[in-house]
């Protein structure tokens, strides 16, 4: 088991069809079917989730959420680990796994937040030159293996310190999809907390198998949240050509990135 200890679980449900949330609720005294509304997107199904949570009271454990994607499994004590690392990171307020993907390569879950150079290197040159220096430090996976302090960390898996979270008022909702978890890694950071890796924890997760079956849709979601993200720390009357030309090259990429994909699925 991933946790020895009592587990409630809200399932916050953005528009599904197929009845299969319903059914765990149903098998599971421990889960509750959550319906949004419809799709509003990752970090704003979150942020409702977590509000019906500190609705509850003392129904649940209000000084940690663990916020999960639907298709991670966990290795044993992966939770316990989680939370031991809480206890030993006071200013620690979010906590993510080691996450190991379908064929057993180590996902880069903690990393440096992206900074203007880096992204544009990486964006430009990671395609074509998987090994150039700004992809290097893009994506900062020299060390999978330390328990350490990160600029962020994946939100397919994190644990987070309830009272940092409510202070930021949770993930900013206008991220529909991507980045929602630089962003809050990244805000976190700003205010005095810890983005903390540990590596003792394991789960298992296909990072983007879902995004692979409509590209379009997800590659648009993704250059728009990277425009935001930027957009946010560049945001002065001065900095404005800045923005113009990353709105300008993040839409050119985009189109590039759609036409790549959808001749791969011919």
């Amino acid at each position: 088991m991933a946790t020895s200890r009592p587990v409630g679980l809200v399932m916050a449900d953005n528009g599904s069809r197929d009845g299969v949330p319903e059914a765990v609720a149903a098998e599971c005294d421990f889960a509750e079917f959550f319906p949004t509304g419809g799709n509003l997107g990752y970090g704003t199904a979150i942020n409702r989730a977590v509000t019906e949570i500190a609705r509850r009271g003392d129904e649940f454990d209000q000084e940690f959420v663990l916020v999960v994607n639907p298709d991670v499994t966990f290795e044993p004590g992966s939770v316990d680990e989680l939370l031991a690392a809480a206890q030993r990171w006071p200013r620690g307020a979010a906590f993510g796994p080691r996450i190991e993907e379908t064929d057993g390569s180590v996902y880069p879950s903690a990393r440096s937040v992206p900074r203007l150079g880096a992204g544009i290197g990486h964006a430009v040159l990671g395609p074509v030159w998987p090994s150039n220096p700004w992809t290097a430090r893009y994506l900062d996976d020299h060390d999978m293996d330390s328990e350490r302090s990160a600029g962020w960390l994946s939100g397919s898996c994190l644990l987070l310190r309830r009272s940092a979270f409510d202070a930021l008022d949770g993930f900013d909702e206008r991220y529909f999809m991507y980045l929602e978890d630089v962003d809050l890694g990244d805000r976190l950071g700003r205010s005095g907390w810890q983005n903390v890796f540990v590596p003792s924890s394991v789960i298992h997760h296909d990072q983007g198998h879902a995004a692979k079956t409509v590209p379009e849709f997800t590659l648009r979601a993704h250059h728009r949240s990277a425009y935001l993200f930027q957009a946010d720390r560049h945001p002065h009357r001065w900095q404005a050509p800045i923005r113009w030309g990353l709105r300008a090259g993040l839409e050119l990429r985009c189109r590039l990135a759609i036409r790549a994909a959808e001749r791969a699925l011919r």
